[in-house]
C-alpha cells in the first residue's frame, strides 16, 4: 500500500513538472496605453448672456418697466428665428439702490429691477445680429454680459478626435513593442476614459464693425481620451 501511494506522488510530480513550464509559456502578455486625439473645430452655435435693467421710484414700477424691456427683448429673439425654448429666464431681481455720499451718509435713488436670460444661438452666424436686435429693442435697459461660441453638435467633431485617440494609441504601442522586441497581436479591449470635451475657444469676441456687431467664432478642441490594450505575440 505504502509503496503505491509513493508511485501516485512520483507521477503527480512529474505530471506536474511537465505541465508548469507549458502553462507557464502560455501566459498572456499584454501592452497597455493611454492616448489623446484632439480636433479644432469652429463653434456652431452661440450663448449670449443678455438682461433688462430699470430704475423706478418703487418696486413695482421697476418691475413693470422691465417687464416691459423683457417683452420687447423676447419679441426681437423671436424676430431674429430664435425658438422660445431657446430662451430661458436666469434670474428675476428687484432691490432698492442708494447713493452714498463721502460723510458715510445715503440716498434712496429708486428701486432697480432686472430680469437676465441665456439665449442659445444655434445659427451662430447670427450671432452678432441678434445681440444688435436685443440692444434695439431694449434701449439702455438692455445689457449684453456675455457671448459665448460653443460646439453644439459634436458627433462628427468627437468622431474625428476618436480617431485621432485610437491612431495615436497604436503608434503609442507599435513604439513600445518595437522597444521591447515583440510584435503586436489583436487589440484586447478599449475604453473611452471620459465624454468628449470641448474646450474653451481660441479666440471668441464680439466687436462693432460698420455699426453692426460681429462674433468672431474662433475655433474648439474637442478632445476624447482612450485606454487600449494589444496582446503580445
Amino acid at each position: 500500500m505504502k509503496k503505491r501511494i509513493s508511485t501516485i506522488a512520483v507521477l503527480s510530480l512529474v505530471f506536474a513538472a511537465l505541465v508548469a513550464p507549458a502553462s507557464e509559456a502560455a501566459a498572456t502578455r499584454y501592452i497597455t496605453v493611454k492616448a489623446q486625439g484632439t480636433v479644432q473645430v469652429t463653434p456652431d452655435a452661440v450663448r449670449i448672456s443678455a438682461s433688462a435693467n430699470n430704475v423706478a421710484a418703487s418696486s413695482k414700477e421697476a418691475l413693470a418697466a422691465t417687464a416691459k424691456s423683457s417683452a420687447a427683448i423676447r419679441a426681437a429673439l423671436k424676430s431674429s428665428k430664435i425658438d422660445s425654448k431657446d430662451i430661458a429666464t436666469q434670474s428675476v431681481s428687484v432691490f432698492p439702490e442708494y447713493k452714498y455720499s463721502n460723510d458715510g451718509g445715503s440716498t434712496l435713488v429708486g428701486h432697480r429691477a432686472t430680469q437676465s436670460f441665456t439665449i442659445t444661438v444655434r445659427a451662430a452666424n447670427t450671432a452678432g445680429a441678434v445681440v444688435d436686435a436685443i440692444v434695439a429693442a431694449a434701449g439702455d435697459s438692455a445689457q449684453i454680459s456675455g457671448v459665448s461660441p460653443f460646439v453644439l453638435d459634436s458627433a462628427k467633431s468627437s468622431e474625428a478626435a476618436r480617431a485621432v485617440a485610437v491612431k495615436n494609441a497604436k503608434a503609442r504601442a507599435l513604439s513600445y513593442a518595437k522597444l521591447l522586441g515583440v510584435k503586436l497581436g489583436k487589440i484586447n479591449y478599449l475604453v473611452e476614459e471620459s465624454a468628449p470635451n470641448s474646450l474653451p475657444p481660441v479666440f471668441a469676441t464680439a466687436k462693432a464693425e460698420d455699426a453692426a456687431t460681429i462674433v468672431d467664432l474662433g475655433q474648439q478642441d474637442v478632445t476624447v481620451s482612450i485606454t487600449a490594450q494589444w496582446l503580445i505575440q
